[in-house]
């Protein structure tokens, strides 16, 4: 076994469904490197997921909490203060767009599901933060991390008003990982992740193309489920102390690429 670097640290981590979730990989990788880790997710996902499975094999709970809704994230964070006491790191895997998944084209939106999307996948990720703030919920030299994807900076037009989400999740990071450094010595970071064959990664339409895409494009091939987990708790450990209001890119060098010769049928 590698040196356990989250030796002592306790967290919560959100979002992990099942085996393929980046958020259940994660847990199951920071436990592994010795962190105790408080589980959850919204009450429809947990009656969805096998959740509960992961919390047995890591010897911990699961707290139902919808993470747009304060009253729940209280009442989370009571229950992580009871367990824990002070927390050193959170993961932010959150993310649905009903626009998305009802196929709706970015240019006849639902705006009241646009809203949805960006309460959820990114409002969310403000409201956790700044209420952990008011509390002094984290440790200095605490982390937390949020996942996102190329679509913030990049068009893909499938990904529709996720991509806005994604945009204003790093803003959010940005923002916000200024007070959170400045008054508490709190870290905010957010990774950037290749197309991922996660059960809500494959249900964007077109899916499959961007996957064969950014595997041809990147000169690594696609980061993994595991690559992005093992960043994560990189970015948990004191390794990463002084790294913030970053979004650091795990897509085997997709980012920086313009057109590879895959793609433009040369060698």
């Amino acid at each position: 076994m590698k040196a356990r670097i989250l030796e002592g640290k306790t967290g919560i981590i959100t979002g992990a469904l099942d085996e393929n979730s980046i958020a259940w990989k994660t847990a199951v990788k920071a436990h592994q490197h010795g962190a105790k880790i408080l589980l959850t997710n919204a009450p429809v996902a947990l009656r969805m997921g096998k959740v509960q499975q992961l919390a047995e094999q890591l010897e911990t709970e699961v707290i139902g909490a919808d993470a747009t809704s304060l009253e729940d994230l209280g009442k989370l964070y009571d229950a992580a203060e009871a367990k824990f006491g002070k927390l050193d790191f959170i993961l932010h895997s959150i993310g649905m767009s009903p626009n998305v998944r009802k196929e709706k084209p970015y240019t006849d939106l639902n705006y009241d599901w646009m809203f949805k999307t960006l309460d959820i996948s990114a409002i969310s990720f403000h409201k956790m933060m700044s209420l952990a703030y008011k509390r002094k919920l984290m440790k200095e030299w605490g982390s937390v991390v949020a996942l996102s994807f190329i679509a913030a900076q990049r068009s893909f037009p499938k990904y529709g008003d996720m991509s806005d989400a994604k945009a204003l999740l790093e803003s959010i990071a940005r923002t916000f990982g200024y007070y959170f450094g400045r008054d508490q010595k709190v870290r905010v970071n957010t990774i950037s992740q290749s197309p991922t064959p996660t059960t809500a990664g494959t249900g964007v339409d077109g899916f499959d193309q961007m996957l064969k895409y950014g595997e041809v494009m990147s000169p690594l091939g696609n980061a993994t489920a595991e690559d992005c987990a093992d960043l994560c708790v990189l970015l948990f450990s004191d390794f990463t102390k002084r790294i913030t209001m970053q979004n650091l890119f795990s897509d085997g060098g997709f980012s920086s690429v313009g057109a590879s010769p895959e793609i433009l049928g040369t060698r």
